[in-house]
């Protein structure tokens, strides 16, 4: 063999280890870029689904290689934790969270998932399509460095307890988890329940042992936690339909390459109606199920109009303490 010619094909082959290493911004070139996602629930519930949604959309929009790792079933905490990751640019680049978690940052995100917000999911609809809800995504993107993507949720929202309601009356004194956001407390209070907040992954043994006595969710949230074994009747207060952000950390989203920001963000409002449009249509079909396997009991609320009259000043005295008021007007009026 001609050394000659074997001392250059090594020189060149240095030269060319050497450019790659001095220049890591190549090596992370090469490698495809990797995106964290959390949700708190297994495979087949709506917000898993939605996230996958998300993903599928995400690839199909970008065309080039990207890979996702949605952690699922709690594995990373609960979404309290996950917000905070996102906001931190750390563990965690995109999940679904409830607007009750971002209050530290954002005082009037909990309005959009207060009760009696929204009639029902197609009002919901065109409020999000009509982008009302926009100065609130600003602000959440301004003070906590997390961009709202797009809005999954649709779930009509129920109280659950270990006993049967049907009124106002039999309500009363009722002692029953809430959300964390402080509209969730007083809406409740109004109506003469007796709330409190207890993290969710607490509220099964919280009835079991009784701490409280009931909690309110929405169908998917019934079953996915099996709230039905400790409190087998579902009191159809219709109080909510849930709306559940999809949630994209800002620290994250900048550091991608413009292409790459566009199909987020517009994955995201995809991902968000298709989140709406599979809870919403899940709703009746899970209860029905739980309620033909002797699970739990749908008990019709006989005064949920009342129970709506009770909470409007809150509502609207709520609205006006965090600056919503303009958007609660908006919203009512759709």
């Amino acid at each position: 063999m001609d050394t000659r010619l074997t001392r250059r094909r090594a020189l060149a082959g240095m030269g060319a280890a050497a450019f790659v290493i001095g220049s890591p911004s190549l090596l992370k070139a090469q490698s495809p870029i990797t995106l964290n996602g959390a949700v708190q629930f297994n495979d087949d519930h709506a917000f898993t689904k939605a996230l996958v949604r998300f993903e599928e959309r995400v690839k199909a929009l970008y065309g080039k290689p990207i890979a996702f790792n949605l952690h699922k079933n709690s594995s990373l905490g609960l979404e309290k934790q996950y917000f905070e990751y996102m906001a931190q640019g750390r563990a965690v680049d995109y999940g679904i969270v409830s607007p009750a978690h971002m209050s530290t940052f954002a005082r009037a995100a909990p309005f959009i998932d207060a009760p009696f917000v929204f009639r029902d999911v197609d009002h919901m609809g065109k409020v999000v399509a009509a982008k009302m809800l926009k100065p609130i995504e600003d602000e959440v993107e301004r003070r906590a460095g997390v961009r709202l993507v797009g809005h999954a949720g649709g779930g009509t929202r129920n109280i659950f307890a270990n006993k049967p309601i049907k009124n106002l009356a039999e309500i009363r004194g009722l002692k029953i988890r809430v959300q964390g956001a402080p509209i969730w407390s007083r809406t409740f209070s109004a109506v003469g329940m007796s709330p409190t907040v207890i993290a969710y992954n607490e509220v099964y043994n919280a009835i079991q042992n009784g701490v409280i006595q009931a909690g309110e969710n929405e169908a998917a949230g019934v079953e996915a936690m099996k709230f039905y074994e400790v409190a087998p009747n579902l009191v159809l207060t219709q109080h909510a339909v849930s709306i559940r952000p999809i949630c994209f950390s800002m620290k994250t989203l900048t550091s991608l390459p413009k292409d790459l920001q566009d199909a987020i963000l517009q994955a995201g409002v995809e991902a968000g109606e298709f989140g709406r449009q599979t809870e919403s249509s899940e709703d009746g079909a899970k209860l029905e199920a739980l309620e033909k396997a002797g699970r739990l009991k749908r008990i019709a609320f006989e005064e949920r109009d009342a129970m709506k009259k009770l909470t409007d000043p809150v509502m609207a005295a709520y609205a006006r303490e965090v600056g919503a008021e303009g958007i609660f007007g908006q919203v009512s009026g759709v």
